[in-house]
């Protein structure tokens, strides 16, 4: 008797393993993909380089919610619908209060997503309208968690959204006190957009998953930003950073890199498991730090950036992601460090929410299976103790 071939073996006998998932196509998508033909980043079909040149961080939100641009009179009244939206709950103001100024800024963003779904009395309701609603109200809630928590760790009170302002201008008017310059909201913005989507990535993946059980939206979006915290994924623009810092001058770099290749360290913000030709939305961040470079004359950041870049292309091939530029631009901006990865979550969440919608659209359970590689089937050498030994 021929025994059918099982499709998880190969031929060794054992189950073809993709560790990390790689190169498996586990659903489809609407969202975004990257075309290898041109290298680009589409969200619903746009190259996110001509949707950072062109459109608003609110118009990107309604674009991947709602698979089009939004039409000048959907536009405004969404506007006016996320700007009425942006104070911080005083409940929640409270409990971010009680917690230490030395837990990460992740933390107090992932109890702070918990914190607004505890207070939503719809949390349960998952049908797309209410799911769009919570998408909104998380967008336009996010900025003054991420703003207020920077200011409170340096002794500094809460300042209240305005709705004269659109997202990129009120969060950095939140954040900092004043009114941006042009320069800063416009980086501010290409780099929100730019981080808004991409595909089925760590913490995307994630929310799918926790989507796939039913449960609620705030909880996938939970899930997801503890995925993100990490440096492998998110946590890498605050890396690039600290990279930056430790090594502290263009000289500097040589030498650095020479140690931390002998050390078999990771490089954080070079490399991407997608692209293999460059990540397509680095000129144009790049392009954005190059205007704060200009505005500071932060010309040593500047040449401390080049030479990294072509130490790393040279001695190892890889070029840089979109977290490379967009650290210095942070903290050009002036944001702190840490801070560096809360702004990914308040763009990505556009992203996730997205996705919970899709997942729930065509919903089924995602439970991959594993190979077991533990001991053999083994028994208990002891007499039954408790209630067992009575049976």
């Amino acid at each position: 008797m021929i025994r059918p071939i099982d499709p998880r073996m190969n031929g060794s006998g054992m189950a073809d393993i993709k560790k990390g998932l790689a190169g498996v196509v586990v659903d489809t998508t609407a969202i975004s993909k990257v075309n290898p033909e041109t290298n680009s980043l589409l969200y619903r079909g746009y190259p996110v380089q001509e949707l950072a040149a062109s459109c608003s961080v609110e118009q990107v939100a309604w674009l991947l919610w709602h698979g089009e641009l939004p039409t000048d009179d959907e536009l405004t009244a969404f506007e006016a619908d996320e700007r009425t939206q942006r104070a911080l709950p005083a409940e929640l103001k409270t409990v971010i209060d009680g917690l230490p100024t030395s837990a990460h800024p992740m933390d107090v963003v992932r109890t702070a997503v918990s914190v607004i779904g505890a207070l939503d009395p719809d949390a349960e309701d998952s049908s797309r309208e209410s799911n769009l609603a919570k998408s909104v109200r998380l967008f336009a809630m996010l900025p003054a968690v991420v703003a207020y928590d920077q200011r409170r760790r340096h002794g500094e009170d809460l300042v209240p959204p305005r709705d004269d302002l659109d997202y990129a201008r009120n969060f950095l008017w939140m954040t900092f006190g004043e009114e941006p310059d042009d320069v800063d909201a416009d980086v501010f913005r290409i780099s929100m957009v730019l981080y808004a989507e991409h595909s089925f990535n760590a913490s995307t993946f994630t929310a799918r998953v926790v989507t796939s059980t039913l449960a609620d939206l705030y909880s996938a979006v939970t899930a997801a930003v503890g995925a993100l915290k990490g440096p492998l994924h998110g946590g890498a623009n605050e890396a690039v950073m600290r990279i930056f810092d430790e090594i502290g001058s263009p000289d500097a770099v040589d030498e650095w890199l020479d140690d931390a290749l002998a050390q078999k360290r990771k490089i954080m913000g070079f490399g991407h498991r997608v692209y293999k030709h460059g990540d397509s939305r680095v000129p144009t961040m790049k392009a954005a730090l190059d205007w704060l470079v200009a505005k500071h004359e932060a010309h040593g950041v500047a040449e401390l950036y080049e030479r990294l870049e072509a130490a790393m292309l040279e001695r190892k091939n890889i070029r840089p992601n979109l977290d490379y530029p967009s650290g210095p631009a942070y903290a050009l901006l002036g944001f702190d460090t840490w801070t560096f990865t809360p702004l990914f979550v308040a763009a990505r969440v556009v992203g996730w929410t997205a996705h919970v919608m899709e997942q729930l659209e065509s919903n089924a359970l995602i439970r991959p299976l594993s190979e077991y590689v533990g001991p053999d089937e083994r028994h208990v050498d002891a007499a039954p103790i408790g209630l067992s030994a009575a049976s």
